[in-house]
């Protein structure tokens, strides 16, 4: 990578992930279906949207066969809400107000943490491939220090073991691996995952926007 490459990427990456970073934020929504109402704590109500960054306080109303997912941050705990219900956000968990309690679910260390950015990845790849800010080049990544290897060889293991436990349309597993490998800048590795997102949700936005990026960079 040359100079000028790694300033644009860096750039790319700081402004990008300035993007709505707030220290209120408990957790994010990581898969919806259906018209879910939500309301801001003190705001009005609104629809709720994927990836989505939450708040303490915040309440979703989901009709009957909506569904919606939302993963903590602190504590790694996975809710999955099936509609009809409602439900408030806690600081590590949800409250639930009326129907079906959540089915929750633990996720590995540090994987919440890198489900966090997911809405900043999404703000990279619409800025990369949009020319706001200036990339060039192929964007092939330095050689990995020991250390970098070691990290991506356990990510790859932790989404390996997700992947296995998770049901077929769901791609968290995919988006925890592709936020550790944009840390190293591995889009060949990155493509591969794209792809699987789009095989398994070939109708959503958000991995189309990665997956389309991701393209534009290899």
């Amino acid at each position: 990578m040359n100079k000028f490459q790694s300033i644009s990427v860096v750039a790319l990456l700081g402004v990008a992930l300035g993007v709505g970073a707030q220290s209120s934020d408990v957790g994010l929504v990581n898969q919806l279906a259906g018209d879910v109402a939500y309301t801001a704590q003190g705001g009005t109500q609104s629809k709720a949207q994927a990836y989505m960054k939450v708040r303490q306080g915040d309440r979703f109303t989901l009709p009957d066969g909506a569904q919606l997912r939302l993963v903590y941050f602190n504590g790694s705990r996975q809710e999955t809400w099936k509609g009809p219900a409602s439900f408030k956000a806690g600081s590590q968990q949800s409250e639930a107000l009326s129907g079906q309690v959540a089915n929750a679910s633990q996720l590995p260390s540090g994987v919440a943490q890198k489900i966090a950015q997911v809405p900043n990845l999404v703000q990279i790849a619409k800025l990369g491939r949009s020319g706001g800010i200036a990339v060039r080049g192929g964007g092939k990544p330095g050689r990995l220090s020991p250390d970098q290897q070691a990290e991506v060889n356990q990510a790859k293991a932790t989404y390996a073991d997700m992947r296995q436990k998770a049901s077929a349309e769901d791609i968290t597993p995919e988006l925890y691996f592709y936020s550790v490998l944009q840390d190293h800048l591995l889009y060949e590795d990155m493509k591969t995952v794209t792809d699987e997102m789009l095989k398994r949700q070939p109708n959503n936005a958000e991995a189309k926007e990665l997956a389309a990026y991701v393209q534009s960079r290899i």
